[in-house]
């Protein structure tokens, strides 16, 4: 399916693993279980919806957040072949009792998996599972890939401020190389968020910030060395890390009783073992990164349809020096073997 389409008309594919979508509607969740915190959709107007929390507007969103429709003309305006659909952060419900996640996570799953059915050509599809219960976790994943063919679950930077290193959560990890699913981890839960409100400095300092942790969380707890066909991306150029990665290299070697008590293998010889999203903003970062972490692990990911994402995927990337077999490799062929997907390797 997507193989066919690579250098049809002699253009590249484009294929953005990161955006996000939300179902028109669902239940009442406060109103179902017996408490607050979940988010509820107001359709204000026909093209608007505010996302609800405790009574409170936490986001508006437009129908691109919702419509396929939509979001396909805009992918033609584009010229975006395929989305990656994963849910938005908010609905991760980690917070929640497990078995009420769970329940939000299938209506969700089933919401993605049924637009990659009804649009095959132009959606693949990341689950949503609830990782503060690591048996109900796995169980969900494998419905994910296995009855509802969709290629990998979005996680969030932290578990209920749990890092990605603890045993709670290798075992989701160990399940998802097992089944040969691709994780997409993005910041959520943000560290210090309450001392930041102001400036919109969660997003704009704390997410960089929180995708660095979850990069040093598994670098540090071995997950990728116990894990070496874990298919991991990150979200935002991987945050922080790639421009901090000689100060994080050089605390390993001077304070190893510190740094190194669960993995003694240098930080930097991880490096071009798991993947970035390309959504910097800037070419010369862009550039750095290809450079540190190789341009085979560089994709396409454009936050779709929301402000700190780029309004035409891949434009700056397009419009670059980059060579083209660079440009090539970030608009699709990295993203093909993220999600597991064979291709022709002299496309």
């Amino acid at each position: 399916m997507v193989q066919s389409k690579i250098h049809q008309n002699n253009i590249i594919l484009k294929i953005d693993i990161h955006t996000h979508i939300l179902p028109k509607t669902w239940p009442d969740l406060e109103k179902k279980f017996g408490y607050g915190g979940w988010i509820s959709l107001e359709h204000h107007t026909k093209d608007y919806a505010k996302m609800m929390k405790n009574n409170e507007c936490f986001r508006i969103i437009e129908c691109n957040c919702w419509d396929p429709v939509t979001r396909i003309n805009e992918c033609d305006e584009n010229s975006v072949d395929l989305q990656v659909l994963s849910t938005v952060p908010a609905m991760f419900n980690y917070w929640a009792k497990p078995d009420h996640t769970l329940f939000v996570s299938k209506i969700i799953n089933d919401h993605i998996a049924k637009l990659v059915d009804d649009y095959p050509k132009r959606f693949l599809g990341l689950g949503t599972i609830p990782m503060q219960d690591g048996k109900l976790a796995i169980k969900e994943l494998e419905r994910c890939i296995k009855d509802l063919g969709i290629s990998g679950v979005q996680i969030g930077s932290n578990i209920n401020g749990v890092n990605l290193s603890d045993e709670s959560i290798f075992q989701v990890f160990e399940a998802a190389e097992d089944l040969g699913a691709s994780i997409f981890i993005h910041p959520w839960d943000i560290m210090g968020r309450n001392e930041t409100k102001k400036y919109w400095l969660p997003w704009l300092v704390g997410m960089p910030a929180e995708t660095s942790r979850a990069i040093c969380s598994m670098i540090f707890g071995g997950v990728f060395e116990r894990l070496p066909n874990l298919r991991v991306a990150f979200a935002h150029g991987g945050g922080a890390f790639p421009a901090t990665i000689g100060r994080i290299q050089h605390g390993f070697d001077v304070r190893p009783d510190l740094c190194a008590i669960d993995n003694d293998t240098p930080p930097i010889d991880y490096l071009g073992k798991f993947w970035v999203d390309s959504l910097v903003h800037d070419i010369e970062i862009l550039d750095y990164i290809i450079k540190k972490i190789g341009d085979e692990k560089i994709v396409l990911g454009s936050d779709y349809p929301f402000p700190l994402g780029e309004d035409n995927p891949g434009i700056m990337i397009k419009n670059s020096n980059l060579p083209e077999i660079t440009k090539e490799k970030i608009f699709h062929k990295n993203a093909l073997d993220w999600l597991g997907i064979e291709h022709n390797s002299s496309e």
